[in-house]
């Protein structure tokens, strides 16, 4: 009964050579979309998750309630987690780390080599899964002086991983310190990536103001004990803070916890009603629910062709039903003709895959294998066999309930219900499809906004790269000699990029017209004598640190946002407070963007601390890049001998802030461009079973008298109708997706009609030249040969 059935399957597909084509390009195509799609978002589900004790690994956040600005701040007090560990028997580790991971340079011997340290606390390897090739997880950040290197930099350090355990690494103009341990390295999937690990002892000496309450500077780690609840450790750690800090510093504070592999998916910047808003969460909703569209609209091409060649498969039926076939028998020969539709197009969407997952890998930043492990198997089956029972349920039911005794004497009609319901899919298709083209126009037009903004600063010619070695010891003599070099337009030193996030500081303890219970956080920027100039930001009051002044660590310059927050007025000469320290305010900038255009314009202040700073920036006069940076790269390797000259350029820092939307914008693009051509290809089944079905009656009009265009627009008419209805049905729809992602936006573009009505009339020319084809062939068709048999 089984080969019967596929001989019966094999000949339908023989007979119906253009649906069964049709059906296995769009299916095919939309389930390739699906298992790239389903790659990227289990890729994404598994950052951070791979730590054996994630169900209980958690980061410690202060959560701050001030009327103005709530929100979540990840950075902490340097001894928080000693403290939590001691207090809180709920911890069972408790870890403190530098906020960001920075370079340096490791030599051994005359081997130099650029790597990423990362100062932890001593149970680090005990609380995340970085395993340990050599070392005891309980040791190996005992010892001040202890330097834990990953797999590879050992390859690059000695050649080896064997007998190194020991050896003295020397972090020139610094320290030496002796290899305890060497673990793996950190995986892909990992958001935090380091090449070695000091202990946290150590950074303490090198910033002790770290052991200061008032002084946020680090993440601090938990992990919880087994059984125990983090909505009540959460309760119980809120006030921790009291009597530790100034009272003014915690009275909008309480603490709280995150899971830590959380992180990355939810964004914590944004913070509404206790509860995240935004974040990589929703690239991962918003991917997953197109791959559903994308199926959704090829099964809807299958339900749609199989239902309109019913007319040629009628006798057959009946006949079936007349000698006896049971409704089920034929119900199980149409599905399993529609399920082998969906694992024959399964085979080729693997193919597809596999050809296209380098393009997709590029395009998304990420390192996608098509490896058949079980849970990619799970998935492929299942999604081909409930495509082939969706797809074919509709054509399988509708043909199997048909009456033998009608259909063989010929008085079976079309459905009035069947025309609704294809007309009914064709319109989803085609709603989707224009919120799909709306949506790839917005985000096209957000991302060169960003692009094209006016930031306040000019981040253009830009390079910088990481005070070390000579550079430290002597670093104006180093920015002077360096401004001696052609090409270069203007050098000094910064505490961070300008670009993205840094650290908050609740720390200005009073200004003119303070309110007591006031809780203001500021960004800082600590600079040298000229970085402001060089940055290009223009001043609304007052004046920059200059030399000319004498000595100006005593002196201080805020944003626009921050004299506005103060309230204070004609600030030039005011002094504000800093932890008892005096300091005169002497410029106010205008506002620039120093953070994302997702988020307003914090307040912010510089302060002249060039001990405090960390980067060199110089600016290249435009069109010598090549040849000023070739000069520069000598000149430091000439003072700075052995140390590699690893720069970067501030304007790809900003760039690397709109990754997620500038890889959304790419990725829209083409999924939106495989909907629309998956419909297309249903339309176009369509139009070509409409203009046979039809064939006669065209003969006749012509006949009549009806000339070509009448045919076409007989013809076209009714599909022009369906789109015209399916673009009134998505435009309201794709305002509201468009206008809510860019509500995520504190500085947008305003969404304009021609967004929508743009969207609308290129859809509907491509669904008209979709149809035109057959309509043009069946008008121009000569009647004599359509009714020779009459």
């Amino acid at each position: 009964m089984l080969r019967h059935n596929l001989l019966l399957i094999y000949r339908s597909f023989k007979k119906y050579k253009s649906t069964f084509f049709i059906n296995l390009i769009g299916l095919s195509t939309g389930l390739a979309c699906v298992l790239l799609i389903f790659l990227w978002v289990r890729d994404e589900l598994s950052v951070d998750k791979f730590h054996e004790k994630d169900n209980r690994l958690v980061e410690v956040v202060e959560v701050y309630s001030n009327a103005d600005r709530p929100g979540v701040n990840n950075f902490t007090a340097g001894i928080l987690a000693e403290a939590l560990a001691n207090e809180m028997p709920e911890v069972e580790y408790a870890v403190a780390s530098r906020i960001r991971p920075e370079q340096k340079t490791i030599r051994v011997e005359e081997n130099y080599v650029k790597a990423v340290v990362q100062y932890a606390g001593r149970d680090f390897f005990n609380m995340f899964s970085y395993d340990l090739i050599h070392g005891d997880k309980d040791k190996v950040l005992t010892d001040k002086s202890a330097a834990v290197i990953s797999e590879d930099l050992a390859m690059k350090l000695f050649n080896t991983t064997d007998n190194i355990v020991g050896k003295v690494i020397d972090i020139p103009h610094y320290k030496q310190f002796r290899i305890s341990g060497v673990f793996k390295g950190t995986p892909v999937n990992s958001t935090a990536q380091f090449d070695f690990v000091l202990s946290f002892e150590e950074y303490k000496d090198l910033d002790p103001n770290v052991l200061n309450w008032n002084y946020n500077k680090v993440n601090t780690y938990l992990v919880l004990n087994e059984g125990v609840d983090a909505g009540q450790f959460n309760d119980k750690i809120a006030r921790f803070l009291d009597g530790k800090r100034d009272e003014v510093h915690t009275r909008d504070l309480t603490l709280s916890t995150r899971p830590y592999s959380e992180a990355y998916l939810y964004s914590y910047a944004q913070y509404e009603n206790g509860e995240p808003k935004g974040g990589r969460i929703e690239y991962v909703w918003l991917f997953s629910i197109i791959g559903v569209f994308i199926l959704g609209i090829a099964c809807i091409n299958f339900m749609n062709l199989s239902t309109a060649k019913a007319s040629g498969r009628l006798k057959e039926v009946g006949v079936k039903k007349a000698i006896g076939a049971a409704r089920q028998t034929l119900v199980f020969q149409y599905l399993g003709e529609s399920v082998l539709m969906a694992f024959l197009s399964l085979s080729i969407a693997l193919l597809l895959v596999l050809l296209f997952l380098p393009q997709f890998n590029l395009i998304t930043g990420k390192y996608l294998t098509l490896s058949l492990d079980k849970d990619l198997l799970l998935m492929v089956a299942g999604t081909s066999l409930l495509t082939g029972v969706v797809a074919g349920s509709y054509p399988a039911l509708y043909l199997s309930n048909f009456k033998p005794a009608i259909i063989l004497k010929g008085k079976l009609g079309s459905s009035t219900g069947e025309l609704w319901a294809r007309k009914g899919l064709v319109i989803f298709q085609f709603a989707l499809s224009v919120v799909l083209i709306v949506s790839v126009v917005v985000v096209y037009h957000q991302i060169e906004y960003v692009q094209t903004q006016n930031l306040g600063y000019d981040k253009e010619n830009i390079l910088y790269f990481e005070i070390e070695g000579k550079v430290a010891e002597n670093l104006d003599t180093f920015l002077s000699e360096m401004q001696q070099i052609n090409g270069i337009v203007g050098a000094s030193s910064i505490g961070q990029s300008v670009v993205g996030g840094s650290q908050n500081t609740f720390s200005i303890d009073e200004w003119e017209g303070k309110d007591p219970d006031e809780q203001v956080p500021f960004e800082v920027r600590p600079v040298n004598y000229g970085m402001i100039e060089l940055l290009g930001v223009d001043m609304k009051e007052g004046r920059t640190y200059s030399r000319d002044f004498g000595t100006e660590d005593s002196k201080i310059i805020f944003n626009e946002k921050a004299i506005e927050v103060m309230g204070l007025k004609d600030p030039i000469g005011k002094v504000i407070s800093i932890q008892g320290t005096q300091l005169e305010i002497i410029g106010v900038t205008k506002d620039f963007h120093f953070a994302s255009l997702h988020e307003e314009i914090n307040p912010l202040f510089f302060i002249l601390r060039p001990t405090w700073t960390h980067k060199v920036m110089a600016r290249i006069e435009a069109g010598k890049e090549q040849e000023t940076i070739g000069k520069l790269q000598q000149f430091y390797q000439e003072y700075n001998p052995g140390f590699p000259f690893d720069y970067k350029f501030l304007d790809q820092d900003y760039q690397n802030q709109y990754v997620a939307e500038q890889r959304v914008a790419v990725l829209s693009r083409y999924f939106a461009g495989i909907a629309i051509l998956i419909s297309c290809l249903g339309l176009f089944g369509l139009a070509t079973f409409t203009a046979e079905r039809r064939i006669k009656e065209i003969g006749i009009r012509k006949v009549m008298g009806a000339s070509e265009w009448k045919i076409m627009e007989l013809l076209s008419g009714d599909f022009a109708k369906m789109v015209l209805v399916a673009i009134v049905i998505a435009l309201p729809l794709s305002y509201y997706l468009t206008k809510n992602w860019l509500d995520g936006f504190a500085y947008k573009i305003d969404l304009e009609w021609w967004h929508f009505i743009g969207a609308g009339l290129l859809t509907m020319l491509i669904a008209l030249l979709t149809v035109s084809f057959q309509s043009v062939k069946a008008a121009l068709a000569n009647p004599v040969d359509s009714l020779r048999s009459e």
